[in-house]
């Protein structure tokens, strides 16, 4: 497994817990987690529309649900709600069409309206006079938020128990193929032969697999997020508001977690730029009013894989036993478990799972795309 954060750490658990592999070796070019694992808002949720990504989404809840008791490390899987605002009735229709969906599938999905909204969060300014006027929400109660770090210390302690090899420091610089077929990877500490190799290396995906000559679809963008000062406890649920393209939650320590668009400009750097802090911070003040006195304490950024339709790519490759997770655009740290778990069963079996058959790299060539959003293809667009 080349990638030793959240989802390289899961394929290695599960290719040892669920298929007896324990001959696996996942290499870190820095150290475990310091990708976009420890880099994101935490958020998870399985509040989706289209069928392939519902079922997915809502398998990674319910692993999300146990994780825990699973790894027998606390990875503090907090139920304490995902509540889509919506502003106008045109996404009220959409979001209670999405509800339905939901439920269609059998994920969780509740109306509440604009008086319930208010009265749950009462720091939302709910008033008619708002810039973006709250007509209600789309709750999904059992989304909620889980600590990264835990997340990437939980499935390392748990692979490393039943055998798998982490060696951190450790940078793949190449791939050596054969009539087709991947025999090995070169690394800054020497040569390591095998059959199999896992690429989960999110925002370097298109790197890695230009190693075996594979121009993936995929773009990478900065995608920034931040905390304000820790203060008592004044959210108790996960907001976002796709009119604004902002979500916020608070943290265990008090901090108020913040994200909200790209930095649009192709970029592999772990940082961001002013304009979208700014524009983070005018999005939270347009909605919670109230929050304008506390400080901002710090910003980074992640490197986000971003597809042609918005939709991840977990599957085999063109070269034989060469496979990837990635293409995660904003969805990434929820579908850890998941994606973990389906990898591992590709990389196992050499065919991929019903739930992840529809993410193969294939279906860009078929025109078979999960356009979640309807953005069209552009990768920044989603």
């Amino acid at each position: 497994m080349i990638g030793g954060g959240g989802h390289g750490l899961a394929t290695a658990y599960y290719l040892a817990k669920e298929h007896g592999m324990s001959n696996v070796a996942v290499l870190e070019k820095g150290w475990l987690g310091g990708g976009n694992t420890g880099r994101n808002t935490t958020i998870v949720r399985s509040n989706y529309h289209l069928d392939a990504n519902a079922h997915f989404y809502e398998f990674a809840l319910k692993l999300w649900e146990g994780l825990s008791q699973d790894l027998n490390f606390n990875v503090m899987y907090s139920a304490r709600g995902v509540l889509n605002l919506t502003h106008s009735p045109a996404e009220v229709d959409a979001a209670m069409r999405r509800g339905n969906a939901m439920r269609l599938n059998g994920i969780d999905a509740e109306w509440m309206s604009r008086d319930e909204v208010a009265r749950w969060i009462p720091n939302l300014d709910c008033s008619p006079q708002a810039r973006f006027p709250i007509h209600g929400g789309l709750l999904q109660p059992r989304g909620g938020t889980v600590r990264h770090d835990a997340v990437a210390w939980g499935y390392a302690r748990a692979a490393d128990a039943r055998g798998v090899d982490i060696i951190q420091q450790c940078e793949v610089t190449g791939l050596r193929m054969q009539g087709g077929a991947v025999t090995g990877v070169e690394t800054n500490r020497g040569f390591i032969a095998t059959p199999r190799v896992g690429l989960a290396v999110a925002g370097h995906s298109s790197q890695l697999a230009a190693m075996a000559g594979i121009r993936l679809p995929i773009e990478s963008h900065a995608l920034q997020a931040m905390v304000s000062e820790p203060v008592k406890p004044v959210l108790d649920t996960v907001v976002t508001s796709g009119a604004v393209h902002f979500y916020i939650s608070q943290s265990d320590k008090g901090e108020l977690v913040m994200g909200g668009d790209l930095d649009f400009c192709n970029s592999f750097a772990q940082r961001g730029n002013l304009p979208i802090v700014e524009h983070v911070v005018a999005a939270c003040l347009t909605l919670f009013p109230d929050f304008g006195r506390l400080k901002l304490m710090r910003t980074w950024g992640g490197i986000m894989d971003m597809t042609l339709d918005g939709s991840p790519i977990i599957g085999t490759l063109p070269v034989k036993g060469l496979t990837m997770t990635g293409g995660w655009c904003y969805g990434g740290f929820k579908a850890t478990p998941a994606s973990g778990w389906l990898h591992a069963y590709t990389m196992a079996t050499g065919a991929p799972h019903g739930l992840n058959a529809a993410f193969s790299l294939e279906r860009f060539e078929q025109g078979a795309l999960l356009d979640e959003k309807g953005a069209g293809p552009t990768a920044w667009a989603h």
